[in-house]
């Protein structure tokens, strides 16, 4: 009897079939949630210091790669958006681009900052010893 008790058990079980399917649609779900989230704060991430750049004839540059140097309408100094006084950035700029090893730096300033101010950044900007050094201006209107 209990040879045929234990026969009848094994066989109900091995005639059950195994669904090994993955239900893929919760995951497209949370997927989808996750890309509209991205696609709505990734603009917001793009924040910088507010810059009326000059506008010149020649093609200009855009920040790419590299470190970006920023002198607003009040004469503040910002590197990659943290702003440092003038004497803050004369002492610690040097370490910063022998610790960061930039391939460049863009040097972008308001157009109504005196050019004293502007010049007085650039030499400490190539007085750390970096070659590359970018001026970025704004596209001129065409006539």
């Amino acid at each position: 009897m209990s040879g045929s008790l234990g026969g009848g058990l094994g066989s109900q079980r091995g005639e059950m079939q195994l669904n090994a399917d993955v239900n893929v649609t919760s995951l497209v779900d949370v997927m989808m949630v996750l890309l509209i989230i991205f696609m709505i704060t990734a603009p917001m991430m793009q924040g910088g210091v507010d810059v009326e750049l000059p506008r010149a004839e020649a093609r200009p540059l855009s920040p790419k790669e590299g470190m970006v140097v920023s002198v607003n309408r009040d004469g503040r100094i910002f590197v990659d958006q943290t702003p440092v006084s003038y004497n803050d950035f004369r002492v610690t700029f040097r370490a910063l681009v022998a610790t960061r090893k930039p391939s460049g730096v863009y040097l972008q300033a308001d157009t109504r900052v005196p050019y004293g101010q502007v010049v007085r950044v650039l030499a400490v900007v190539r007085g750390a010893g970096v070659q590359n050094v970018g001026l970025v201006a704004a596209e001129e209107d065409a006539p």
